[in-house]
């Protein structure tokens, strides 16, 4: 496929889950497998980028909650038929253990879906807690795993509120050390992430994976030290 062909079929997959179009969105990404387009090109730049337009119509209320659910769904299911070929082109990467989840209190998820399908299709291990996970649960979690991060969003201004204790109880625990913590969601903000005790904020699912990779370098160079 010539970079024209792939660039419009990329434009149409924005516009088929912008319209919240399932079979559509599943067609395509039929077509993309078959024309042999990167499965984590076409998660990035098509379904990630128009769930993100999607998010924003809802922001500005031209968008109702059963759109952007709708949206979602399309997007889920196209993401079904590319994820075996995310394994297969990702299968000798090992990037790290991830723990991701929505805190506690919140329940909206699809930000948190989004960067969950891009960190597996970046090579991470992903776990997801889900939403309305308390903060001793993302803990208990990544200690059952070994994981190397912590992961957690928000979308309420009230609920981030809880984000603070994630830090805060690893080190009444002594596990402060052994933990990468990463922190997302709309009303968050990196200077904010960082003064509660983050090591990286992630504005976006693109960003958040760029993110991890340098969090699992650090924490890899560390070890070595």
């Amino acid at each position: 496929m010539n970079a024209k062909a792939e660039a419009n079929l990329i434009e149409a997959i924005v516009d088929a889950t912008v319209h919240y179009d399932e079979a559509r969105c599943v067609a395509l990404a039929r077509q993309a497998v078959d024309q042999g387009l990167d499965p984590f090109k076409v998660i990035r730049d098509g379904y990630s980028r128009g769930m993100q337009i999607v998010g924003d119509k809802f922001s500005t209320l031209e968008y109702c909650l059963p759109e952007v659910m709708l949206a979602a769904d399309a997007m889920n299911a196209a993401t079904e038929v590319l994820k075996p070929h995310l394994i297969q082109s990702h299968a000798s990467d090992s990037e790290g253990v991830i723990v991701i989840g929505v805190i506690q209190g919140d329940i909206h998820d699809l930000g948190k879906n989004i960067v969950k399908i891009m960190l597996r299709a970046a090579g991470f291990t992903v776990h997801d807690l889900g939403n309305d996970a308390p903060v001793r649960r993302f803990i208990e979690k990544a200690e059952e795993l070994s994981a190397d991060i912590i992961a957690a969003s928000a979308i309420l201004t009230t609920t981030m509120s809880y984000m603070p204790d994630i830090a805060s109880m690893l080190s009444e625990l002594g596990l402060r050390d052994k933990y990468m913590i990463m922190l997302g969601g709309a009303p968050v903000i990196a200077d904010w992430a960082m003064e509660v005790g983050a090591d990286g904020y992630g504005e976006d699912a693109v960003e958040a994976v760029d993110v991890a990779k340098r969090l699992m370098q650090k924490k890899r160079g560390g070890q070595q030290t």
